[in-house]
Order: C-alpha cells, then structure tokens, then sequence
C-alpha cells in the first residue's frame, strides 16, 4: 500500500491550505507542535521529521518556503530514481512547485493539487515544460525497455531533434511534435524513433521501446524447482510467440506455490509481482483450458495450474497466445489481455510479515527501514502501549490491539493476516531479535500445525526482520560505555526459563566476568529474582561495582541513575527497568556532584604501558 502524503504545516497561517490539499487528494496534515493545533499529528524536529518521512518513502508536501524542504532533505539526496516525490506549496495554496521525484509523482501530484485549488502549478523538468511528456517515466501498463537510454534520448529531443513515433500509445498520441514516419534520409535531420511494440526490439540512444504490460505468465513447478529450469521454460515461451519479457503484467500461480524460491525469484528477476489463486478460482477456468488434466486435479484440486493462472490473470475477455510447455520441473502458459493489465488487480499478493523494532520509544531512534516498512504496512498489530508509541505513524491502517501477556496470540494473528495476503508490520519495541516477538514468529512457523502452529499459508509468507535499537544499547549511551567490553545479556523473567535455568546463566556471566544487562528484572509479582542475581553477582564483584538503572529510555518520565552492586535495592527498579552491572574492569568516573561517566576499558592502557615499557628498554 502507498502511503498517503505527509503535508507539514509549520505555522497557523498555512493551515486553511493544508485543509484543502487533505480535501483534495486525501493526505494527513503534519503540524509543529505548539504551533500548530488542527493537525492529524504533530512533530518536535520539522528537519528530523522530514527526513524520517522521506526515508519511509512517504509523500511529502511542504505548504512551507521551499528552502526549509531542500535544507532538510539536502544531505539525503543521492539516486533520483529512488526519491519519493517532494512538493512545496505557498502558505496561500495559489503556488504548487514539485521539487524532488518529478517523474516519479511529483509532478502529477502537483498538476492534480493546482487543479482541484484553482492555483498554478511550477513544474520545472525540462521533459514536462517543452515535450509536454516524461519519456523515462510513461505510464502504469507501460515498461521502457532500457531506462538508461531515455536520458541521452529526451537530450537530443530538447536540442531540436525530431522524435518518430511507431505505434499508437494513448500517451504519445496527443503530441503534435510527433511524426509518424522518418524523413531522415531526405532531410538529414536526427530523429529519435519511439517505438511501441509487443515484439523484442533493439534500443539504444536514438531508440526508445515501450511495451504495453498485457501478458500474464501463469506458472506451476515441482518443489524446489531450479531457478534457472524456469527462467528458460518462459523465456523459451515468450521467443516462441514472439513476445518481449517488458510485456509481462505478472506471474501467476497456484497459492500453494507463494514461497516456492523458484518463481519468487523470478518475478524478482523480471521486475514484476508474483500473484496468487487458490485452487478453487483455478478450477473455474476449466472450460477454457487447452490441456485440462485429471491428474493435477487429484493432486491440487484443480484442473490446470499454468495455464489456469494465466487466463485467471488476464479476466474473461483474455486468451490464450502460449498453450502449456512443460520441462522437468515446471510448467509455464501465457495469456493477453485485451487491454492493460493492472497487477494490483490480478489475484492476490504473497503476504508479507515485518518485523519490526521500534526502539525505546523516540522516534528519531527508529530506523528508516523500520519506518518505510510501517508505511508500507497495511495492517499493524502488536501490544497496545507500542502502538500508541507510533499513533502518529499508523493512522488509517488496520490496527490490531493485544495486551500484555498475549505475545503467541498477537503473532498467531499477525501470521495468519500475511497469510491472507496482507502486508502486516508486528511491532515490538527495542530490537524485535532481542527478548521480543522475533524469535516467536520463526518458532510458531516451525512448530506443527497439530501442536499449536500456524496454517500451511501463514508458512508461506516472506518474513522481513529489520533491527532496532535495544533499551541496552541506548541505557549505555546514557551514562557513557559501559558495554566497552564483553558483555552478556540475561532475562530475569521466570515464566518461560526455569529459575534453575537462568541461575546457571547468571553463574556463568559471574564467572566469566562479563558486563551483565538484565531485562525483565522484576514485576509486580516476582520481587526476588534480582536480589538473588545480585547475590551471585557478588560472589565475584566487589559491592563498589558501577550499576546503571535505567527506565523510560526515549519516553516521559525518563530517569538514569548510577548506583552500586552492594548498593543495589529492588525497590528501586520496576518492570521498564534496564539494569547494567558492570565486570570487575567497569570504571564510574564522578563528573559532578550528581552524575556520573561510566565506561568498561578494553585494554588501551594495558597496550600503552607494554608499548612505553618496551621503548624505554629500547
């Protein structure tokens, strides 16, 4: 799912513009807290939050001065192929400047956006301005076979060469400039060819080919087919009929296939989506199948799987231009459609499951990828308290609320949304690898269905895991760098870890002498496992060991405190607690009256006093 477009608001003045873009495309208004009081959500760091924005993807519209956008934005500006479109509007809407991802929706959005306000649209790119058309970027149902080419081609276009149309685009059509036939040879003047065509064709620099995107490829393999058996099975299809790969829609297949390595990288290959039917659409397209088969009925439930796919794809009025071949392994048929075809449209996706750590709760703590993978999320689930950490990030998307304690059923569901074909982001707070939901999901896929796993579908999904930052990470950060050395992590939490389990842990650690982090140290039940650990602990530490309690990390009513291992009193530590001891090597380094440095040394001094000793020697 797109995200809708992020319009900022910096001050009261721009609100009543604000208020009729949201009108008119659907966007959600961003506004400067106090500031700003009618926004769907508000900010601190307009810089930070324009570029969390932009790093997520997510449409960006400044009703602004320009010159705030391009500050912000400016250290992030690389490959403009990958920029998100970027608009700013004057804080009386009458002016609408695409700046950045011109081609890539700026452009239209602003068009669209000066429309429905009565005011002027700026557009700047020289394509836009004087060939009335971007020919890198044509329109959905349209692949450019060579992308690198288009550049050097709209070059010598807007010099004054003269661009040939072959073919008749609806998008191309309209322009008066176009000649429908070479007069090179009798007037030696340079032409651009444009070409639209089904057919592989030769491009270059002075040769741009469109394809139109009718096909639909259905395919069906064996289990663990070799990637390169079915890459030659369809492009051996599409050489047969005479078709360019550009011309390909979609894949299609059967569901059961949604996590076959095969297909999945094969669409990955051609650019375009793999989609899916479940075997009962399948089975409607019998009567219109070249090659039904009982076998493959008795074994899937359908009478066809490739050839079915495809005419699936491709709607009633499609047909038919390659009938099924087969290899070893797999089995491929196309279809064409009459008209373009919309992927979107063509059964359903495979699911996907984010996981995601949204760190301690800052935001400018949480990882781009994170965000864009939210964004990008149509359907978002996890406990209520992280959800509410990210409102502002997941407004309008379908929200599913689990309480504390109900960690199986929240990812169950999240599974079993992806295995719908939904793009679903599981949130966990910290890093979701460390004490947190990860490990949960990989476990309930690997668990039996009969022993409380998932469906066969929920198996299938693509599984992302994208990092946070840990609560351990940043209560170091706070004090200085008491991780400076090896160090252990350990979940005080009974529930799941038998206590004789975790005290043989907290031995180890003891004897081993690592810097020890402790989640989970108490709760409102269990008041006794960190004094026993503390006990433990001291059998190797001295009571002067440099303790750091923190709780709160990035969220209201943040406190960090420094104490000691002989010091350290339960009562002042509860369940949003990380505790830190330190080895035998931690140092604090008192830098006030109330505060402070705590760092555990590697070994710099130990290096320094060997290297001075062996130079005075020398």
């Amino acid at each position: 799912m797109e995200p809708r477009a992020a319009i900022i608001v910096l001050s009261p003045s721009a609100t009543n513009a604000a208020r009729r873009i949201a009108g008119a495309i659907g966007g959600r208004i961003h506004g400067l807290a106090g500031r700003v009081m009618a926004a769907d959500l508000t900010f601190e760091d307009t810089s930070e939050h324009i570029r969390t924005l932009f790093a997520q993807r997510t449409p960006i519209i400044g009703v602004c001065a320009a010159g705030i956008l391009v500050r912000a934005l400016g250290s992030m500006l690389g490959d403009k192929r990958e920029e998100s479109p970027v608009l700013a509007v004057s804080v009386d809407g009458a002016f609408v400047v695409p700046l950045l991802g011109g081609h890539r929706g700026a452009n239209d959005l602003a068009h669209e956006i000066a429309t429905r306000l009565g005011s002027a649209a700026a557009v700047t790119t020289a394509g836009d301005r004087l060939l009335g058309v971007s020919l890198d970027e044509p329109p959905k149902g349209w692949r450019l076979e060579s992308s690198d080419d288009a550049k050097s081609a709209m070059a010598a276009l807007l010099a004054g060469a003269t661009a040939v149309c072959e073919g008749s685009p609806h998008w191309l059509d309209h322009r008066d400039v176009w000649r429908r036939e070479s007069v090179t040879s009798t007037k030696g003047m340079k032409e651009i060819r444009l070409i639209t065509t089904e057919e592989p064709t030769l491009t270059n620099s002075e040769t741009l080919v469109y394809h139109p995107q009718k096909l639909v490829v259905g395919v069906g393999s064996a289990r663990d087919c070799p990637p390169e058996e079915l890459r030659t099975l369809i492009l051996g299809a599409l050489e047969e009929a005479d078709l360019a790969p550009g011309c390909i829609a979609a894949l299609a297949a059967l569901d059961l296939k949604a996590d076959e390595a095969a297909m999945i990288a094969l669409a990955e290959d051609l650019d375009v989506p793999l989609r899916l039917f479940d075997a009962k659409r399948l089975e409607m397209e019998t009567p219109r199948l070249a090659n039904p088969s009982d076998v493959v009925f008795s074994e899937v439930g359908c009478h066809g799987v490739a050839e079915a796919a495809a005419l699936a794809g491709v709607g009633e009025t499609g047909a038919l231009v390659v009938e099924k071949r087969k290899s070893a392994n797999a089995t491929v048929a196309i279809a064409r459609s009459e008209d373009l075809v919309d992927p979107e449209k063509v059964g359903r996706p495979r699911g996907r499951l984010s996981i995601i750590g949204i760190g301690p709760g800052d935001p400018s703590w949480r990882t781009p990828e994170a965000g864009r993978l939210i964004a990008e999320a149509d359907a978002v689930v996890g406990y209520t308290l992280y959800l509410d950490i990210i409102a502002s990030s997941i407004g309008g998307k379908d929200r599913h609320d689990y309480p504390l304690g109900a960690e199986e059923d929240r990812v169950r569901a999240a599974l079993e949304l992806a295995g719908a074909g939904r793009n679903v982001a599981l949130i966990s707070s910290g890093d979701a690898d460390i004490y947190a939901m990860g490990a949960l999901v990989y476990e309930l896929v690997d668990r039996p269905g009969d022993q409380g796993g998932v469906s066969d579908a929920a198996r299938r999904v693509e599984i992302v895991m994208t990092p946070g930052i840990s609560a351990l990470q940043v209560a170091a950060a706070r004090v200085g760098a008491p991780l400076g050395h090896d160090f252990c992590t350990i979940s005080l939490s009974d529930l799941l870890t038998p206590w004789l389990t975790i005290g043989a842990h907290l031995a180890a650690a003891a004897v081993g002498d690592f810097v020890v982090a402790f989640y989970n140290p108490v709760s409102q039940r269990r008041r006794t496992q960190l004094e026993r650990a503390r006990e433990i602990l001291l059998k190797r530490r001295k009571p002067e060991t440099p303790v750091v309690l923190t709780t709160n990390l990035g969220r209201p009513g943040e406190s960090v405190r420094v104490t000691t291992l002989g010091a350290l009193s339960v009562d002042e530590v509860n369940m949003l607690t990380v505790v830190l001891v330190g080895s035998t090597a931690t140092r604090a380094v008192p830098r006030g009256a109330m505060t402070s440095y705590v760092y555990t040394p590697r070994g710099y001094a130990t290096k320094h006093a060997a290297e001075a000793q062996t130079a005075d020697k020398a």
